[in-house]
């Protein structure tokens, strides 16, 4: 856990000029084995080395003299009107990196006008962070219970949710060798708030070569994911349903077929299965296979503005951003956070005015090249 008294005092700093920089702010005040849970991905890393390299290959080739004088960056997401394209992705454990948690992201974001993902690994009960005033999707992770799922459920729509997000790319948890090598643990004090066992035993316990948060995960969840039970979740809850964790436009198809409102085409951040492309190469391919039907979301690498505006010229109705956010709340807090979503709002702006786009949807007019 983060000691108060090591965090950086940003007023004492420079300005952050790119999200980049709150990276460096936090490693210098993270435990270095909190670090590594944040920032590694499983097995060899080499989809986490993917998503970003695969990124900076997708050129956008701008248009000239359009006209655009002033951008509005405002957009519609499942049916409602943000300030931007963009939402802060679901991120386990949030009390791990500041001591303000999934509340101090959730205001960050509320601020912001943007959605916040509130995952069911948080660190704060759903019930508080909807309060925190930010509109919030809740992410649900299968468990094995299908009782406590359902119970999740009727907590997620009394608390007044937006969306219902269905993580379905983790039957178990990848093979995270920083986490196996640091024998990481949860400290005492931080706990899966969500579930009634937040407290249990295994992802507190250290043990040389174990993951703690790996044991915890495959008590927890249910392996055995199925579009089946997706049906079910679709039939138990009137609340728009996103799937998160598509790749192939297949099972991007069948999300459509079961009543998804949006799939995210993600790899998870490089956390799962390694060796799986890099979520933009798949971006258009899953649009063409929804065609009009259902929106789509990119995660996994977007570091700034111009990714932004890339996956908005592949397609993407918007993006979730997910380390780069939680990198400020480490290195400062509500009010880092606050600053980060500002400088990505700043640099989507910027890269829309110089693409000649006078708001995200004319982004998807653009024209897009592979290079390097």
């Amino acid at each position: 856990m983060v000691a108060e008294q090591v965090l950086t005092d940003l007023s004492t700093e420079s300005p952050a000029v790119s999200l980049a920089d709150y990276a460096e702010r936090a490693r210098a005040v993270l435990p270095a084995d909190v670090w590594d849970y944040i920032a590694g991905g499983s097995a060899a890393e080499v989809t986490l080395a993917a998503n970003r390299s695969a990124l900076d290959r997708v050129a956008v080739l701008p248009r000239m003299l359009r006209g655009v004088g002033t951008v509005d960056l405002g957009a519609r997401l499942l049916g409602r009107p943000y300030a931007m394209p963009v939402g802060v992705a679901p991120m386990a454990y949030q009390r791990l990196v500041h001591p303000g948690g999934e509340l101090a992201l959730a205001a960050a974001a509320g601020a912001a006008g943007v959605p916040y993902l509130a995952s069911t690994l948080g660190s704060t009960p759903i019930e508080q962070v909807a309060g925190a005033g930010a509109e919030v999707w809740f992410q649900l992770y299968w468990l094995r219970e299908r009782a406590l799922v359902r119970d999740l459920l009727d907590r997620v729509v009394a608390a007044g949710c937006r969306a219902l997000v269905v993580t379905v790319d983790v039957p178990v948890l990848g093979r995270r060798p920083r986490d196996l090598r640091n024998a990481f643990r949860l400290p005492d004090d931080v706990v899966a708030a969500n579930l009634p066992d937040g407290r249990d035993a295994l992802a507190h316990a250290g043990a040389p070569g174990v993951s703690a948060i790996a044991a915890h995960t495959e008590a927890s969840f249910a392996p055995a994911l199925s579009w089946a039970d997706l049906a079910w979740l679709r039939e138990q809850i009137d609340l728009p349903l996103v799937v998160k964790g598509v790749l192939d436009p297949r099972d991007a198809a069948e999300a459509v077929r079961i009543g998804a409102d949006a799939v995210v085409v993600s790899n998870h951040g490089g956390r799962q299965l390694d060796g799986a492309p890099a979520s933009v190469i798949m971006l258009p391919e899953v649009v063409d296979a929804v065609g009009d039907r259902c929106q789509v979301l990119l995660d996994s690498g977007i570091r700034g503005g111009t990714d932004v505006l890339r996956a908005l010229a592949l397609g993407a109705a918007g993006v979730l951003v997910g380390r780069p956010l939680l990198w400020a709340l480490a290195a400062g807090g509500q009010p880092a956070a606050r600053d980060a979503l500002a400088l990505l709002a700043a640099e989507l702006r910027d890269a829309l005015t110089l693409a000649g786009c006078p708001d995200p949807a004319a982004a998807a007019e653009l024209r897009t090249l592979a290079v390097g």
